[in-house]
């Protein structure tokens, strides 16, 4: 029987080979890898930022997982074809739709180390040094931000999973039972991100009492009725507990007005969480700063490197004032960790002590290998030069004949539509952002803001420069003149 066994094992450890390839077989598929990487990056600039090739991505199918392989060269082919061709190409410099994806090559270069490596980044005495380095950078954001030493965080997926986290926490710091949730209050406003909503729904508060604060003409949250809708709850012995900010919305680019804000949810008690997803990044400039006052005073805060630092998607930050409530809510223990009471030489706190997360990639290689890189003074420049893009193309709109710009922009993002000589705006401005987005050469988004048919202009890849935002206002001048003369 024991030979028998033998011979099983021998035979499926000769199947199982190709997991493992030798030198010469890493040689040629990374060489392949890296030809294509180099390829792409080299054309980007030159590929059109958006190509209407769905039937290309439906023959992705038509090469099944199968029990036989394929070679590289024909796995990147199919890869290129299916996959890198349709759709849009977010790393494109003409990528100036919803908010923008970075793709760092050095953040490559982190994940590929990461996965190589393969070290588990959830507990600090199997992996000390991982854990550290994001603990580490979660500082550095920190430190920017203007948050105390006692603040801590965990570096996710992206904002989703951070934003459950920060209201995870804060439902937890409030002690709040399941009879106890039909009486309590969250307050936000339209412009709140779905993410938010989505996470109280997965927190279990989808029975709270939700307040949507009105807007002002700047797209931002009305102080004055969030004070009085709170006062009004607890006169009717309702539980105000969490106001959701924003530090840039998504559909406009508006920073809620946070000192006003963080005023109030002192008075009264709130957790005040602040989503700066795509907006806190900027606090390392110092137009951002400007833009951003009172960031610091929020109890709990969502950024997503993948935005604002120009990182590959599949990178958010949550970091909350006083760390203990973040552990608060999630830390556990299970006896197959028992062995980190022996072996750990820290007492520190493990990213999964601070998490829903367990399992999970080695992230912060792909922050701190740029940034080590690098440096942080590009970064600032690039953040900064984006700010003022938007401004200069708000600037530059103005005077073109038949565009109606929205507010002056707090961060990067731009909203305007055109005003028709004749027929409906709604019906011209849809017409036009199809234009813009078959020609290719550029990519805008829309949004709907008050019942009209609005077009949106975010700038924040590290790509785009003046000559991109020159290119937009060409492309958006000539379309509309055709579209108006076709009318």
């Amino acid at each position: 029987m024991t030979n028998v066994l033998m011979g099983k094992i021998v035979q499926l450890q000769e199947l199982s080979r190709p997991l493992e390839p030798d030198e010469e077989q890493r040689r040629v598929l990374l060489q392949a890898v890296s030809s294509y990487a180099h390829s792409f990056i080299e054309n980007i600039n030159n590929l059109p930022v958006f190509a209407a090739a769905e039937e290309e991505s439906k023959k992705l199918p038509a090469s099944p997982i199968s029990e036989t392989p394929i070679g590289i060269d024909d796995a990147l082919q199919l890869f290129d074809r299916c996959v890198v061709h349709p759709g849009v190409k977010p790393g494109s410099p003409g990528y100036l739709a919803y908010i923008p994806g970075g793709g760092l090559y050095a953040s490559a270069l982190g994940d590929f180390l990461a996965a190589i490596t393969n070290k588990y980044a959830g507990v600090y005495f199997v992996a000390p040094g991982a854990a550290r380095m994001g603990k580490m950078l979660l500082r550095w954001i920190a430190g920017f931000i203007g948050y105390p030493e006692t603040a801590a965080g965990d570096i996710t997926s992206g904002g989703s999973i951070a934003m459950l986290s920060a209201i995870v926490a804060a439902r937890e710091a409030f002690a709040l039972k399941a009879a106890e949730i039909p009486q309590a209050v969250i307050y936000l406003t339209e412009q709140t991100h779905h993410s938010a909503t989505k996470a109280i729904l997965i927190a279990g508060l989808q029975e709270c009492n939700k307040r949507f604060i009105s807007l002002d003409d700047r797209y931002r949250m009305q102080t004055g009725q969030l004070k009085a809708s709170i006062l009004q709850d607890k006169k009717q012995g309702l539980k105000p507990f969490l106001i959701i900010a924003t530090a840039g919305t998504t559909d406009t680019g508006a920073v809620d007005p946070l000192p006003a804000i963080a005023d109030i949810a002192e008075e009264h008690g709130l957790w005040l969480h602040t989503d700066g997803a795509y907006g806190g990044a900027f606090a390392l400039c110092e137009e951002g700063r400007k833009a951003l006052p009172g960031l610091h005073r929020c109890d709990s805060l969502v950024i997503d490197p993948h935005k604002g630092l120009f990182l590959p998607f599949g990178a958010g930050a949550v970091l909350v004032r006083d760390g203990s409530k973040l552990r608060q809510a999630f830390f556990d223990d299970a006896h197959y960790l028992q062995d980190g009471k022996f072996l750990a030489s820290s007492d520190e706190f493990s990213p999964a002590d601070l998490s829903p997360e367990l399992s999970r990639h080695f992230r912060s290689l792909r922050l701190w290998l740029p940034l080590k890189l690098i440096g942080v003074a590009p970064f600032r420049a690039a953040l900064s030069e984006k700010i003022l893009l938007a401004r200069y193309f708000y600037e530059k709109m103005k005077s073109v004949p038949g565009f109606e710009l929205g507010p002056y922009p707090d961060l990067s993002i731009v909203i305007f539509r055109y005003i028709p000589k004749h027929g409906d705006a709604n019906e011209f401005n849809e017409k036009l952002i199809q234009a813009v987005q078959q020609d290719g050469r550029i990519f805008l988004s829309s949004t709907t803001l008050n019942g009209k048919f609005t077009l949106r202009l975010a700038v924040l890849g590290f790509r785009t420069h003046l000559d991109t935002i020159g290119l937009a206002i060409k492309i958006l001048r000539k379309k509309a003149a055709l579209i108006e003369n076709t009318i």
